[in-house]
């Protein structure tokens, strides 16, 4: 049988309520990204991160799921069956100024 390396254990105590809290490299890993490119999005604010003490740099792997899935851009069939729809609905009025 494996014993747990120190690096299984860190992992089990960063588990917190079912979340996985990734490093930095993990969540590079994660988002298939490079290092200096996650230190740019947190230095610019763009990416949800946590810095306890002030060193190291932390994720919360639902923060990065709901950031990548952030600004979902719609298939121009779902697009089209919007505009049939609200252009069909009488109960809209258009302004023919």
């Amino acid at each position: 049988m494996r014993s747990k390396t120190n690096w299984d254990v860190k992992t089990i105590k960063m588990k917190k309520s079912n979340e996985e809290i990734l490093s930095l490299n993990e969540a590079a890993k994660f988002l298939c990204a490079s290092k200096s490119f996650m230190y740019k999005m947190t230095s610019q604010k763009i990416i949800p991160h946590y810095i306890p003490g002030g060193k190291r740099i932390f994720f919360k792997k639902s923060d990065l799921e709901d950031w990548l899935l952030k600004n979902r851009i719609p298939p121009s069939s779902e697009f089209e069956t919007n505009t049939e729809c609200y252009l069909s609905n009488p109960l809209k009025t258009r302004n023919n100024g």
